[in-house]
């Protein structure tokens, strides 16, 4: 296998796990900056009340963006191993 496929599945990782992995974190952020903004407003610093809502918003875009996510991951694995030989040799 030459450089030019390694670094070219390499690339194509790279950018399958930021296409599954960039909707809950820009979920998580969106939650978190409104939280720390609320905290600001009313001068609550409660370490808890930062968590609580990210992870909960994280459960919800996994319900919502799961299948989407299982999709993308499974078309990657499934184009890595119809193109196991080509890789190989």
């Amino acid at each position: 296998m030459s450089q030019e496929n390694v670094i070219a599945i390499a690339e194509q990782g790279v950018w399958t796990v930021l296409l599954v992995a960039g909707p809950l974190l820009l979920l998580a952020l969106v939650v978190g900056l409104l939280v720390s903004i609320f905290q600001a407003t009313t001068q609550i610093q409660e370490q808890t009340l930062a968590f609580i809502p990210k992870i909960i918003a994280v459960l919800i875009g996994i319900v919502i963006f799961g299948p989407w996510m299982l999709g993308k991951m499974v078309s990657f694995t499934n184009e890595i191993f119809l193109n196991l030989s080509r890789f190989i040799g």
